[in-house]
């Protein structure tokens, strides 16, 4: 199964939905752009895949990780990193590029 997230104006995921593999195949290979089409087909709007394995930038299952984390609904797709993100929890947390997540910063402290 194959999972494609919905993304709105602001590239803020508004659903996530699960295709069969065998719709995204041109002459037997999976093809991301064969699975926009076929999402397209059903609910127009702009897609991008996502993979349930992936978090942290880690395949879960030793295969390749795409975009950094799995989509939920109101994470955002940041398109510089190619990645799917949770919003910034607050201004005092910085994202990690290679993992997607947020991260707290803590303040060095002066001896």
């Amino acid at each position: 199964m194959a999972h494609f997230a919905q993304l709105d104006d602001n590239n803020v995921v508004t659903q996530v939905i699960v295709i069969d593999n065998n719709d995204m195949l041109v002459d037997g290979v999976p093809s991301e752009t064969q699975g926009i089409a076929f999402c397209n087909a059903l609910i127009p709007g702009k897609w991008v895949q996502t993979s349930y394995n992936t978090l942290a930038g880690v395949h879960l299952n030793g295969g390749t990780p795409l975009r950094k984390n799995f989509a939920s609904i109101g994470d955002i797709y940041n398109e510089e990193l190619d990645a799917f993100v949770k919003p910034n929890p607050n201004g005092s947390y910085q994202l990690n590029e290679e993992t997607g997540l947020w991260e707290t910063v803590v303040p060095e402290v002066s001896k």
